[in-house]
């Protein structure tokens, strides 16, 4: 499938019909992307986020995470 994306003044009345007239033909999709905020706000939902003191508990917990494990 091919994406084609649109940039245009959301106040222009003549770019908002032609995007509604275009959406209306029922043959596109509209995919809106997150921002980045509603990511990391999916990451803390999930748990994908960690803590450290400072700099040397961040590179020691990174550090950790690279052993092999038994």
């Amino acid at each position: 499938m091919a994406t084609i994306i649109l940039e245009y003044d959301a106040r222009n009345a003549i770019a908002k019909k032609t995007i509604n007239f275009i959406m209306s033909l029922g043959i596109f999709t509209e995919k809106t992307s997150k921002t980045s905020f509603e990511k990391s706000q999916e990451d803390i939902k999930k748990g994908r986020v960690f803590s450290a003191n400072n700099g040397r508990d961040l590179i020691g917990k990174c550090l950790r995470c690279l052993k092999p494990r038994a």
